[in-house]
């Protein structure tokens, strides 16, 4: 599939722009006027038209003879999530049996890419997990709020990472963002990416942005592109933990920021929309987003997750009822 950036030539990134992050990338000295100048040098997002693209994507329809190819690669790409107060091992081990067999007594369903937890819980994830390829994500840095000296967020992933994690979903300040201090952000994410590569670990970073307090377009794309900078492996829409979480147009805009990435530099970001994803309908749509902004080649767990507690159960009913002709009834689905 051959995929054509929509955008009037005017606003896509120029070679000025492509220079810029070239210097700032190779920078031995980073400032906040240096990011500054790098972030508000960004082509800005047409929100009208942002919006607009977004709705249209979401009125393409998936056809039968493609639907079940497509309910079953949005169920390979959930990050099945518990983080509530009151989640207890018993809770999480459930959760780990779902994401290793999401159909009732059906084992041809795939499994689900990541469970995510709380650091202390990963423990017990990887134990119920163990011996298959479905991975263990824990929320550090002080998450929700990400309101912690660093410190206390580097001891928290290295406990994440210590405990066995392989993902790790960090948040940033978004007060410090909004502040202006992109420097203090782009040290965190950078400190927090060199902790889950030390001593040999491997673990992958997700960066939260928590769009829903960004405001505009325009600062999704430049905090997409300041995690990047700092060594993201995926940049995240959402906590869900907020009442605005994933929306259409936001992933939209971050997928836009992943794909120009990739034409600058050659490395492809993940994106994971997370928080009020709840029906297979609209997981499709996100689908048709990722082919037609970013390209196939994001259409894998690796480089695009939902974030979800929910959708999976809609994912599951949608996909039993194309093989039986109805809808089951509602004892067949586990309640997470």
């Amino acid at each position: 599939m051959t995929v054509v950036d929509p955008r009037p030539a005017g606003e896509r990134p120029t070679a000025a722009t492509l220079t810029l992050a070239r210097r700032v990338i190779n920078s031995a000295r980073l400032d906040d006027a240096a990011l500054r100048g790098f972030l508000h040098g960004l082509p800005g997002v047409d929100e009208v038209g942002a919006k607009a693209r977004a709705a249209g994507l979401a009125t393409r329809s998936i056809k039968t003879s493609s639907k079940a190819l497509a309910l079953d690669l949005a169920i390979s790409m959930v990050d099945l999530t518990t983080l509530e107060g009151a989640d207890t091992e018993g809770k999480v081990r459930a959760l780990c049996a779902k994401a290793l067999q999401p159909e009732h007594a059906n084992t041809d369903c795939p499994r689900v890419a990541a469970v995510c937890v709380y650091n202390d819980l990963v423990p017990v994830a990887l134990h119920a997990l163990r011996g298959s390829d479905v991975k263990v994500a824990a929320v550090a840095t002080a998450f929700p709020s990400g309101r912690a000296s660093r410190a206390v967020k580097l001891t928290d992933t290295a406990e994440a990472i210590r405990a066995g994690a392989h993902e790790i979903d960090m948040v940033i300040d978004r007060g410090a963002f909004l502040a202006g201090r992109y420097l203090q952000v782009f040290e965190e994410i950078a400190a927090v990416a060199e902790a889950c590569r030390a001593d040999g670990a491997r673990a992958h970073l997700k960066v939260i942005l928590e769009t829903g307090e960004l405001v505009t377009l325009d600062n999704v794309r430049r905090a997409s592109f300041l995690a990047m900078l700092a060594g993201a492996d995926f940049v995240k829409t959402s906590t869900g933990k907020v009442p605005v979480a994933a929306t259409l147009p936001v992933t939209l805009v971050m997928l836009e920021a992943v794909r120009d990435w990739h034409r600058q530099t050659g490395i492809r970001i993940g994106v994971k929309p997370a928080g009020g994803i709840r029906s297979a309908k609209d997981a499709l749509k996100y689908l048709v987003t990722v082919a037609e902004t970013a390209g196939p080649e994001w259409l894998t767990p690796d480089r695009f997750r939902f974030g979800a507690s929910t959708l999976l159960n809609d994912l599951l009913m949608q996909r039993r009822k194309l093989a039986m002709g109805h809808y089951a009834g509602p004892d067949y689905v586990t309640i997470d």
